[in-house]
């Protein structure tokens, strides 16, 4: 029996956010169900590493969140890698990461549904993947008729904390120009609004600046941040509606696909080289974000109308049940003819439609996020029939079911 192949793993996992501990745990899943393998954690296995070619190395394999000088190091020992931070400098090594402009279209539509016209964007500048969301928020939004847009990225000659960790003088100077940023952005929102922003930590200061403003959130303010750090985002009062991460599953495909480079590796120093390999792109490989935790921060339905307001709460918490105009009216005593009425020249399109839409929208973030068969997706967005449902997904997306979640499944690029 060979020794266990010895695995880096530079994942952070001191620092108490999900998207590291949760990566390292679907890490430890696939090492404990293939064997043979011996995580070590090393945060400086890139420094570890020798810096000439040809020297042993301590590793068989590293995996996490890849440093620029670990993946050139590895690379000239010949040790493979797989990267899960996005943000990584190291661009050309194999990646497994979550899908950056799902992740955007999924917090614009989860705004979108609950009627809101008027939005705005607060990315970080350092930040490749709020840029990239806060991009495909702004083309999910305009592709659904609405053009007032306001947005500002923040830091964009030098990095800004947006309240984490300890300051010094010139960070909180730097924090200063940020707020008086936030502030000019401020005047130019037209309320109701929805809004993206690129942390948890930001949406509680934001919150703070509405209540000084008189505005209220989310009635004139609603606002999806950051992912999904339970403590922060749950308290304090309001609760931030957030995005949660395939964490787990992440950590898990990263190490099947280093389980593959390494048995790659040792295949190749079995063989004689003839000549040079041709260089192929490396594989990265982004799965869909596993949808939005809603809390407070979105808990509102952005029309002036408190019955039609009323009605779309209702409609929204009942989804999954067979839903008739006259089951609504009763629940919001009102006449039928009233309701309708209202709700035609509040949304301008009927009810049915409204139904059929929100539905619609549930079953695209069902498909997008979970494997799960889609007659059954279907029933639990409320569908009568996989036949009903297939109709009803190629009216409102122009392709069925099947294809949608095909376009939108975790693709190797």
């Amino acid at each position: 029996m060979g020794k266990d192949r010895r695995i880096a793993v530079m994942m952070d996992i001191d620092k108490p956010y999900k998207r590291h501990t949760e990566t390292f745990t679907g890490i430890h899943k696939y090492a404990e169900e293939r064997g043979g393998w011996r995580l070590i954690v090393d945060d400086w296995a890139d420094r570890n590493l020798p810096a000439r070619a040809g020297q042993a190395s301590p590793y068989d394999g590293m995996i996490g969140r890849i440093s620029k000088l670990g993946a050139e190091r590895a690379n000239r020992l010949g040790v493979p890698v797989v990267n899960v931070w996005l943000n990584s400098p190291a661009h050309d090594v194999p990646s497994v990461l979550f899908d950056t402009v799902a992740c955007g279209r999924l917090r614009a539509e989860h705004l979108l549904a609950r009627g809101f016209r008027n939005f705005g964007v607060l990315a970080h500048a350092s930040d490749r993947s709020t840029l990239v969301q806060g991009e495909a928020f702004e083309r999910t939004v305009r592709e659904a008729g609405c053009d007032n847009f306001s947005a500002v990225s923040l830091a964009e000659h030098e990095p800004t904390r947006m309240g984490i960790g300890e300051l010094d003088l010139s960070e909180y100077q730097q924090w200063k120009r940020a707020m008086r940023d936030i502030d000019r952005w401020m005047d130019t929102w037209r309320l109701p609004i929805g809004l993206y922003l690129f942390e948890v930590a930001i949406a509680r200061v934001l919150i703070e600046k509405c209540f000084d403003r008189g505005w209220r959130v989310p009635e004139d303010v609603a606002m999806v941040a950051g992912y999904n750090e339970e403590v922060q985002c749950e308290h304090p009062s309001p609760g931030i509606t957030s995005l949660e991460l395939p964490n787990e599953r992440i950590g898990y495909e990263a190490a099947r696909m280093l389980d593959e480079l390494m048995n790659e590796a040792d295949k190749q120093k079995g063989r004689r080289k003839r000549s040079k390999p041709v260089a192929a792109d490396p594989v990265k490989l982004l799965l869909p974000p596993v949808g939005i935790v809603a809390r407070r921060s979105t808990d509102f339905f952005a029309v002036d109308d408190d019955l039609i307001r009323r009605a779309l709460r209702y409609i929204d918490e009942n989804l999954h049940r067979p839903l008739t105009i006259d089951m609504i009216a009763d629940a919001l005593e009102v006449s039928r003819r009233k309701l309708t009425g209202r709700f035609s020249e509040q949304m301008h399109h009927g009810i049915a439609a409204e139904i059929q839409r929100l539905r619609v929208e549930r079953a695209k973030r069902e498909l997008t996020a979970t494997d799960q068969p889609i007659q059954q997706i279907a029933r639990r967005a409320g569908f009568a029939s996989a036949r009903t449902f297939n109709d009803a997904f190629r009216a409102e997306v122009g392709c069925s079911p099947r294809a949608y979640r095909q376009q939108h499944a975790p693709t190797d690029t």
